[in-house]
């Protein structure tokens, strides 16, 4: 009897609970309709304070007393000595570079902010995607080129295709031994269900103005001239990748690697395609002597919605978990 009152009152608080739920939800979606989105802001940390953390953990236990103090108070003299900064950030791309907002503000914020003689640190990650994204997102770090702000690029995994369009742009590319650099070509590809359509008496019509409003398409019937438009399209394309790597790397044989063809660390610098080989954590301890090292991170603003949907999942989680072990003790105990 009493199993089957608490089974019941549990049952009635999760619907009530879900109940209520629903109404916050539909309110908050009303509220942060009429107001516009907030700007965000930027998340500043000192790696330099992480390394020396990490440092001072491990002597704190291999050097004696006298020793440990000494350590640490050379170390307090360096980091008053550092009057340069290396920004760091990162960009880790998909096929529509989706990170470009957070990239562009975080540069922004740099250029803002810097003085002479810092410089810049971009961990990539971007195996490509679309063109106009990820040509848009290597003119953001273009800009920072253009403010005469040294660019160094570290690929620790894959920069390749428009990924390696970003990584052009630096005054240094740096690729760990078996990361993926290159693929510096155009890619086109689309199923066609026009069979398909035919052989279940399904019509599909498409109307255009202008000859090539629509080369190939996915329902229709492609034809050859549709085709061969398209190739010339991917050609123009292909030109401007080359074209805009050559304007940034003059040291690289364009048409040696402009195959479509990627390769890794070691045999990237045979080719000119990358600088240096060492991973980004060892360019960014062989530099925590000479620069202040900042990581800035871009981290939008939560809306009310957000906010409660994450409190809403935690407390809801709580009470069915709650509910859950009653149930489970009442059962084991009675």
């Amino acid at each position: 009897m009493l199993i089957d009152l608490i089974s019941n009152y549990g049952l009635f608080l999760l619907k009530t609970l879900t109940v209520l739920i629903s109404i916050l939800l539909i309110l908050s979606f009303a509220v942060n309709s009429k107001k516009s989105k907030s700007d965000g802001s930027l998340e500043v940390t000192n790696i330099n304070n992480e390394l020396v953390t990490l440092e001072e953990n491990i002597k704190k236990n291999i050097l004696t007393s006298k020793e440990f103090k000494k350590f640490i108070k050379h170390r307090k003299k360096n980091l008053k000595m550092l009057n340069k900064k290396l920004f760091v950030i990162d960009f880790k791309g998909n096929i529509k570079a989706s990170e470009i907002i957070s990239l562009r503000r975080e540069i922004s914020g740099i250029i803002l902010s810097h003085k002479k003689g810092d410089e810049v640190l971009l961990r990539l990650e971007n195996s490509g995607g679309t063109v106009h994204e990820h040509g848009l997102a290597a003119s953001q770090l273009k800009r920072i080129k253009d403010k005469k702000i040294p660019l160094t690029i570290c690929v620790d995994k894959v920069a390749a295709s428009g990924g390696y369009m970003m990584a052009c742009v630096a005054n240094k590319i740096i690729s760990s031994p078996f990361a993926i650099i290159g693929s510096i070509g155009v890619l086109a590809q689309v199923p066609n269900f026009n069979k398909l359509l035919k052989n279940k008496g399904v019509d599909f019509e498409q109307h255009t103005a202008g000859n090539y409003k629509r080369t190939v398409t996915m329902f229709g019937e492609n034809t050859d001239k549709d085709r061969e438009k398209l190739g010339e399209q991917l050609e123009d394309i292909h030109m401007l990748f080359k074209d805009f790597i050559v304007s940034q790397r003059k040291n690289v044989d364009i048409e040696k690697v402009a195959t479509g063809e990627y390769w890794y660390g070691k045999s990237a610098l045979d080719l000119n395609l990358v600088d240096q080989i060492m991973t980004s954590d060892e360019y960014i301890l062989s530099m925590k002597d000479s620069f202040d090292i900042i990581h800035i991170k871009y981290k939008p603003s939560k809306t009310f919605a957000d906010k409660f949907a994450k409190v809403s999942s935690s407390l809801s989680g709580k009470i069915f978990s709650a509910f859950s072990q009653k149930s489970y003790d009442d059962n084991i105990f009675k």
